[in-house]
């Protein structure tokens, strides 16, 4: 019952990143994501492969709706490197480490996501367009310079704090310049 009503949060949220316009195709988006955290439980103490698989197909129709590119940040103990699809790894010429996250060192997502990409990759970092962080994971690390938070209806997922941001280019050339809209 619980993963359900999770499962509808995080359908909002997902909507209304679809809604918002913010996403192009070929962007970036990073996710970072505490399965712990959504449980209730502290993050890295309680990694659950039910909790990342709805997370992982929810996050895959943002995918399919507006044709991002889904990275996926392991936690501390892989210094955040991040899980995508080889595809993803070439056409942004990122370099591959050698690792593959487990439950214990990388996450329970990071874990999920790797196993479930058609060819997957590990890269040590990106410079992401937008992203979505549940659980307090700090994936600002992996944003372009100017970060935008974002507001939308739900604050959380299960028990996991949720929070989202999009970039923008950086405003250059002082009180004469002029900016696009």
């Amino acid at each position: 019952m619980q993963l359900e009503q999770w499962r509808t949060e995080l359908r909002t949220l997902v909507d209304e990143w679809i809604d918002s316009g913010y996403l192009a195709e070929g962007n970036l988006f990073i996710i970072g994501c505490s399965t712990s955290e959504v449980a209730g439980e502290r993050i890295g103490t309680a990694g659950s492969e039910d909790i990342a698989a709805f997370i992982f197909d929810e996050l895959q129709r943002l995918k399919e709706k507006t044709g991002v590119a889904l990275c996926f940040q392991c936690c501390e103990h892989l210094n955040r490197a991040i899980v995508m699809e080889r595809a993803t790894m070439e056409r942004k010429q990122l370099e591959p480490v050698a690792v593959r996250p487990v439950r214990t060192a990388g996450g329970a997502m990071a874990e999920y996501a790797y196993n479930n990409f058609d060819e997957p990759a590990v890269v040590e970092a990106v410079q992401a367009d937008a992203g979505i962080d549940i659980g307090e994971t700090m994936i600002g690390m992996h944003l372009k310079a100017v970060a935008v938070p974002l507001r939308f209806s739900e604050k959380y997922i299960g028990h996991a704090r949720v929070t989202h941001a999009r970039t923008r280019p950086k405003l250059i050339g002082g009180p004469r310049a002029v900016y696009p809209e």
